[in-house]
């Protein structure tokens, strides 16, 4: 990749976590995969786990004050995981900032999850020994905030798109359809406008979030809600 290009990536990405490297170097490890440099990021992605585990934790536990140990166990499994990492990296189009070898860049290494989330993690440790632990953590918040609102703790262990699904086959109706009303680009990342449109009950539900799958999960919560109170309990 051109050098401008990346840096100029690497400038966006800056804008897109509000947060300015004072050590660029750190940024550049952060986003260095083994295949190209010795100097890559995987002593930081050890850093960056403990990072992510221990803020998503602590939100969880600042959340959901009434829930056991066993459940925000659970939780936590659910939202700190190589896919959910993997997404987050897409909307902050992490894959243009990476160094990667030839061989990576060639079979689409830019987009494998497991570099991007791994990617992530260090990226979350560069932050912190550029400034500090607090800075890292504010920025756990941010990316995980709108994931941790809109989880349904009525759900167990199935999302609400999910259990909208399984309600609306039980009555017989079609699946709901969703569409992007409205996507923008902001220096904080990427917004999305979603519609939940469940076609036969006449009904359109919106959400906006920093994620397209943030907003499905958030428009499909009030859909889902909307049922229940409506039709009660769905077989």
């Amino acid at each position: 990749m051109n050098t401008t290009i990346r840096n100029n990536a690497l400038q966006r990405l800056q804008k897109r976590i509000a947060y300015s490297f004072r050590q660029p170097e750190l940024l550049q490890q952060a986003m260095t995969h083994r295949s190209f440099s010795a100097q890559n990021n995987e002593r930081l992605e050890f850093i960056g786990d403990s990072i992510l585990n221990y803020s998503v934790a602590k939100m969880l536990f600042d959340t959901f004050t009434d829930l056991p140990e066993g459940r925000l166990s659970r939780l936590r499994a659910n939202l700190v995981n190589q896919d959910t990492l993997a997404e987050i990296a897409r909307e902050l189009q992490l894959g243009d900032c990476l160094f990667l070898g030839q061989g990576e860049l060639k079979s689409g290494g830019f987009d494998r999850p497991s570099i991007l989330a791994d990617a992530m993690e260090a990226l979350f440790a560069a932050v912190s020994l550029d400034a500090d632990f607090a800075s890292a953590e504010k920025m756990v918040r941010q990316l995980f905030e709108q994931r941790i609102v809109s989880i349904d703790l009525t759900a167990h262990a199935k999302d609400a798109k999910t259990l909208l699904q399984e309600a609306l086959q039980g009555m017989r109706l079609g699946l709901p359809k969703y569409r992007i009303l409205h996507q923008a680009e902001k220096d904080s990342g990427q917004v999305f406008e979603i519609e939940c449109d469940l076609g036969e009950l006449g009904k359109q539900f919106h959400a906006t979030a920093g994620s397209r799958r943030a907003a499905e999960q958030m428009a499909a919560k009030e859909a889902f809600e909307y049922i229940r109170n409506q039709y009660g309990e769905i077989k």
